[in-house]
């Protein structure tokens, strides 16, 4: 775990435990942040058997998966 220290205006604030930046792994119901496709993957992130791939617009939501154990994650550029 690490503690990193982020100033604002008037006070400080501590982010701890998890990584900043963009989040990879996306749940049905949240919504893309970006244009671009998206194919279901297990919820470690392996890779599944005939996957669904969809193309959403920023700001579209996930739709469900094929299983309760599976997430959307981008798909990877050739």
């Amino acid at each position: 775990m690490y503690r990193r220290k982020y100033a604002s205006k008037n006070n400080v604030v501590y982010a701890e435990g998890h990584a900043l930046g963009q989040k990879r792994q996306f749940h049905p119901g949240e919504k893309a942040p970006n244009n671009g496709i998206y194919v279901e993957v297990g919820d470690t992130g392996s890779n599944v058997v005939n996957p669904k791939q969809i193309k959403l617009a920023k700001g579209d939501r996930f739709p469900e998966n094929s299983n309760d154990e599976r997430i959307w994650t981008y798909k990877r550029k050739p």
